[in-house]
């Protein structure tokens, strides 16, 4: 069964990601996070910033590799602390600014890569990955941020692969919304998302 969540805080990750992890527990699951942040927090208690670092705990558990990729992350936004998790997890990390700049050259090559690599593939996106311009409704708004537009082509040879196994869309606050804004680009994703979702 394929799932589509609707969160919440990003801390929704962990259950989601844990379990498709041990639905396939001999096959290789690809995470793929569109995200400004790398939430490998070190934490004594769960919170929206560690589900990652929770799953490649996870992973130890299982004696599995962590396969991980952040594509989105602000340098601004993270810690010298979660750059240097990242760093010692073996985290493929591609940051907005590349996005921006290098879609064709790098981002779109490494979307490749997780489809060739992978069995299967869970796709979590905090919105806080838009530009606040585009997505106000999230507690942490983007400066820079990475547009819809370019969003979606990154999601969607994702959702055209076949090995798409389940997806959340996260951090949307209708507190911090503006006008309903928020609201129609999250559900726009989603939409999106489910079109070209192929088996």
């Amino acid at each position: 069964m394929r799932t589509l969540v609707l969160g919440g805080g990003h801390e929704t990750a962990f259950g989601h990601g844990s379990a498709i992890l041990d639905a396939f527990p001999d096959e290789r699951v690809g995470i793929i996070n569109l995200d400004a942040h790398l939430d490998l927090r070190h934490a004594p208690h769960a919170s929206s910033g560690t589900p990652f670092r929770q799953l490649a705990l996870h992973c130890d558990a299982q004696q599995r590799g962590f396969h991980y990729s952040c594509i989105g992350a602000s340098m601004a936004a993270n810690t010298a602390a979660l750059w240097d998790e990242a760093a010692r997890r073996h985290v493929t990390v591609i940051e907005d600014l590349d996005v921006l700049n290098a879609l064709e050259a790098r981002v779109l090559p490494e979307i490749a890569r997780s489809i060739d690599s992978y069995d299967r593939i869970y796709l979590t996106i905090d919105l806080d990955v838009l530009p606040a311009a585009e997505m106000p409704a999230v507690s942490a708004p983007a400066a820079l941020g990475v547009p819809l537009a370019l969003l979606l082509r990154i999601v969607e040879p994702l959702c055209r692969s076949g090995k798409l196994q389940a997806v959340d869309l996260v951090e949307f606050n209708p507190a911090f919304d503006r006008d309903g804004q928020g609201a129609k680009v999250a559900a726009r994703l989603a939409w999106q998302i489910t079109h070209w979702w192929q088996w």
